[in-house]
């Protein structure tokens, strides 16, 4: 017969296991349940395994697996002549290869009015450990910052797990998702050390105008704040508003852009990224930013060295056509969403998406029977037509829905179809 050793052995405990001192950090838990990959994730569970019908993933920003948005030939052969160099097997700096570096600079320069030095150029593993880099940097005790509501979820998780307070100032869906400049004088204090924005939009697919740009610089200085720019979907703005970087503006403000390779030559798989100061004040500098960044990096990853080596030919040598028709088809696919949603009473898209890949839509839960709320409507939609949608409470607005349109457009325009027949099925009879 075993014994009460044997069982408590076999169980992974022995007798003295109550003195183990060490125990799973449980503000990781709860980042995990924040991120739109942990509700997406939720979501998957839920998806009928017996539908035969292929699943349309409009819930995610990775359009990769789809025809339409094959990478560029340039990028792929820059990678393999890379590879093949054998001059990138070692270890990187931890800011960045000088070449990558200098590449960035020269990139991001040609839509500023200031050339930008590699000096100002930290290379990193996605724009993901860009943010984590600037967000690690800016906690200290009592400091607040402030981020856009609706917004991308990874700000809140960062800056909770990092013990920053983040306040809410809201994006108005009446005058095309801009900032709420009042709501943000109101909630900042005299520990607010940042606001962030995202441009083109995450997740409600607009882009912001100069002058409005212009205005939040102002506030910004005016509160004695930087910027956060989160460019990440940079020049994927296929609408009336061109895109205009943050840094233009570096001059009124002190800006920090986080931006990557992964939206606009869509490789989000390949990790590579960066995080620039726009600052010709050198006011980053002498407040210990810059240190602050560095420090941060030489204690974290360094983005793979053959794709550091690979991107000055990614940024010098792909043609315009690959972007032009990168963005062709994303216009393609924002005209199919608009109009769709049109068809769907409960559903209303407040304007139509101009850049990235996202729109926000909201919903009618009066029109619907036992459907009760955003959660409940993207769970339901999974199991019974095998379509993931994010639900809009994942980036901070309840009975919302944010929806991707960076599928290939028959695939998106079957999920339509398929999201009109789930709500005709639900809609309440009168």
């Amino acid at each position: 017969m075993e014994t009460e050793t044997e069982t408590e052995m076999r169980n992974g405990e022995s007798l003295d296991a109550k003195s183990w001192r060490f125990k799973g950090n449980p503000d990781l838990n709860l980042a995990s349940d924040l991120t739109v990959r942990g509700v997406l994730n939720v979501l998957r569970e839920n998806l009928d395994r017996n539908d035969p019908r292929p699943v349309i993933p409009m819930g995610h920003g990775d359009p990769s697996p789809f025809p339409s948005f094959r990478t560029a030939a340039v990028a792929e052969d820059a990678v393999c002549a890379a590879v093949r160099s054998a001059k990138l097997n070692g270890y990187s700096s931890t800011v960045g290869i000088p070449s990558a570096r200098r590449a960035v600079a020269e990139y991001l320069s040609k839509d500023l009015p200031y050339k930008l030095s590699p000096d100002d150029v930290f290379m990193t593993s996605g724009c993901t450990q860009a943010l984590e880099a600037i967000i690690t940097v800016l906690a200290h005790p009592n400091a607040n910052i402030l981020l856009p509501r609706p917004g991308f979820p990874y700000y809140e998780a960062r800056a909770g797990f990092s013990q920053l307070e983040f306040r809410h100032f809201d994006l108005l869906p009446e005058k095309d998702w801009e900032v709420d400049l009042a709501a943000v004088e109101a909630i900042a204090d005299e520990n607010t050390v940042a606001i962030a924005i995202i441009n083109e939009g995450n997740p409600c697919g607009n882009v912001f105008k100069y002058q409005h740009l212009k205005k939040i610089a102002e506030t910004a200085r005016k509160l004695g704040i930087l910027v956060i720019s989160d460019e990440v979907y940079h020049h994927l703005s296929f609408g009336d508003n061109p895109f205009v970087p943050m840094g233009v503006f570096g001059s009124i403000v002190p800006v920090v852009t986080l931006g990557s390779i992964s939206k606009r030559w869509i490789v989000p798989g390949w990790r590579l990224g960066w995080l620039v100061t726009t600052d010709p004040n050198g006011i980053l500098k002498k407040h210990g930013i810059v240190a602050s960044i560095e420090g941060f990096l030489n204690i974290t990853s360094d983005p793979v060295t053959f794709l550091q080596g690979a991107l000055p030919q990614i940024l010098e040598n792909t043609p315009n056509d690959f972007f032009e028709g990168i963005k062709s088809t994303l216009k393609e696919c924002s005209n199919i969403l608009y109009d769709r949603c049109k068809e769907i009473p409960c559903i209303t898209c407040p304007s139509k998406p101009e850049g990235s890949m996202f729109a926000m839509v909201k919903l009618d839960l009066s029109l619907l029977d036992g459907i009760k709320d955003d959660i409940h409507f993207c769970t339901e939609l999974a199991e019974e037509e095998s379509v993931i949608v994010l639900p809009g409470i994942a980036v901070g607005l309840k009975n919302w829905l944010r929806v991707t349109f960076a599928v290939e457009p028959s695939s998106l325009d079957d999920g339509f179809k398929r999201i009109k027949a789930f709500c005709e099925r639900r809609m309440r009879k009168h």
